[in-house]
């Protein structure tokens, strides 16, 4: 997804929407800017805050606007279950999104191209679907003859220094993961609020 530069959209969204903003280089930067230029992201009005929760949301995860808006109907469409809870598992379960959070890469677009190019598997099968949307209990693993990259290397010392979600449990060669539980946050965790995103698609 062509997004644009993206220290100019961090300033209206804030930091949490790319890897890349969170960084004391850009944090310096915010704090040295003119105040005038940090207060327009409440936008105007309820519309104005519900839309750049939206915008959070959609680039926090990597997402066209269809893709998103897809999302958010299911889960409102949904019966008998909690559609902010909903929402968060299915981006959550995004295979994406898994290798981003099990540490493997550092950012979701590196762990987008990671399954594009066709070096992830699930249950054992060769995936090469971002969207794809992991099960409980599904084993995800870099593929053996991908594990040889300079890009792994020294992933068993790297494992030491990071803190993979509760849902997941990470083998001993930090390249294998099962997902233990729904891939979740809540939505005091996550960058932007659910509740307003919600809000924003049932005008």
């Amino acid at each position: 997804m062509l997004v644009g530069p993206k220290y100019k959209i961090c300033k209206r969204l804030g930091a949490s929407v790319f890897e890349k903003c969170q960084t004391q280089k850009f944090q310096l930067a915010e704090a040295r800017a003119p105040r005038r230029t940090r207060t327009k992201r409440g936008g105007g009005g309820d519309f104005g805050t519900q839309l750049l929760e939206k915008q959070k949301a959609r680039f926090t995860y990597g997402l066209t606007e269809s893709q998103f808006s897809r999302y958010v109907h299911e889960a409102m469409e949904k019966k008998g279950t909690e559609t902010i809870s909903t929402l968060m598992v299915r981006l959550e379960s995004r295979l994406d999104n898994v290798i981003f959070r099990s540490g493997i890469v550092k950012t979701r677009r590196a762990a987008r191209q990671l399954v594009s190019h066709g070096h992830v598997t699930v249950n054992g099968r060769r995936l090469t679907i971002p969207s794809h949307a992991v099960q409980m209990n599904d084993v995800v693993a870099i593929r053996p003859e991908s594990r040889g990259s300079a890009l792994f290397a020294n992933r068993t010392e790297q494992m030491a220094e990071q803190k993979t979600p509760h849902w997941m449990k990470m083998e001993q060669d930090g390249l294998t993961f099962k997902i233990t539980a729904a891939p979740n946050v809540t939505d005091t965790e996550a960058p932007f609020s659910p509740a307003v995103i919600i809000q924003f698609y049932s005008r």
